[in-house]
């Protein structure tokens, strides 16, 4: 049974939305086919990166009051990372 706010998948087929879920390893009967899932590991994808700038509280509290200020220190955070993982 779904929670108060949770929607059945029934329900949210009719509002017109996609679930994209992998399917586990040892699944008999495969639900998706794997275009679907191509978005689904973009969105992981931008949710860690959003995860990861959560390290940095600077940009976490939003100290800055002006934007460009607030946009260098995502890009500096961003370049920070990048230069980490490689």
């Amino acid at each position: 049974m779904a929670g108060r706010w949770e929607l059945t998948e029934e329900q949210m087929s009719e509002c017109g939305i996609e679930m994209i879920s992998p399917n586990r390893s040892n699944h008999k009967h495969k639900t998706q086919d794997g275009h679907a899932l191509l978005r689904y590991r973009r969105r992981w994808k931008v949710e860690r990166l959003f995860g990861r700038l959560q390290n940095y509280g600077r940009l976490v509290t939003r100290w800055e009051y002006h934007i460009e200020n607030f946009l260098g220190f995502v890009q500096l955070a961003c370049l920070l990372m990048l230069l980490r993982y490689l």
